[in-house]
């Protein structure tokens, strides 16, 4: 294998990396990959940064985002072995969606406020994607997020747009659908519009719902343990 080991290496030693890995003379494992065989991987490689950055831990953090990378790079490198697409085309595509849609930094658009650059890229995103309606913006949500995240997401776009809800109604709305209950024959319906709106409620009080339920699973784990010694 023609390679230059180095003390040092960057981004186009990964790419080379990636590619003699899948070339013919590579790794069994790697050359036969696709997108789907390693789908589960990039997800699980993104939770373990996640679980990096909720801990604090720089040196994990560090380690997950070259793993996070390195799915990058992978599925950017079986796009190249089909010459559909490059790293470069991937790396200018996000170049140049950060340029379009920060026009109060490399334009001549004024945004002083977070809010203001929200509105900013909403607007610009709807035009790229040709979303004419607010109903639009909703759907375009991706059906792979987990459920929880993918509510909380539907519903701060819904408020962008003008639905608006106070907390008491929403917490009214729950109390009406939990007096509807048969404990006998709960409604899977009834759960699921239970769940949506404690995902409102979590936004309009500004809290993470997946956050928050990763908390309290924790700590049942924690509890259950103590009676549980078994």
């Amino acid at each position: 294998m023609n390679f230059a080991y180095k003390t040092r290496y960057n981004i186009d030693d990964l790419i080379e990396i990636v590619k003699l890995l899948r070339s013919p003379e590579g790794c069994p494992w790697d050359k036969i990959q696709t997108h789907k065989s390693i789908r589960n991987d990039f997800i699980e490689e993104c939770y373990e940064a996640i679980e990096a950055i909720d801990t604090d831990n720089p040196e994990l953090l560090r380690e997950e985002l070259g793993d996070v990378l390195l799915q990058v790079v992978f599925h950017s490198g079986i796009e190249t072995d089909k010459n559909v697409f490059s790293f470069d085309d991937v790396a200018n595509d996000i170049c140049v969606k950060l340029i379009t849609r920060h026009p109060h930094v490399f334009g001549d658009v004024t945004a002083d406020t977070p809010e203001e650059v929200l509105k900013n890229w909403d607007s610009i995103k709807k035009q790229e994607k040709n979303q004419e309606t607010a109903a639009d913006t909703l759907i375009a949500v991706s059906k792979s997020l987990p459920a929880l995240m993918r509510a909380e997401k539907v519903i701060k776009r819904a408020y962008r747009a003008g639905y608006s809800r106070t907390p008491e109604a929403v917490l009214e709305n729950i109390r009406q659908i939990l007096d509807n209950v048969n404990p006998d024959d709960i409604k899977d319906t009834q759960i699921g519009e239970i769940l949506l709106n404690i995902c409102e409620t979590c936004f309009l009080s500004k809290i993470f719902p997946e956050q928050v339920l990763t908390e309290a699973t924790e700590r049942f784990i924690i509890d259950f343990g103590k009676n549980n010694t078994k």
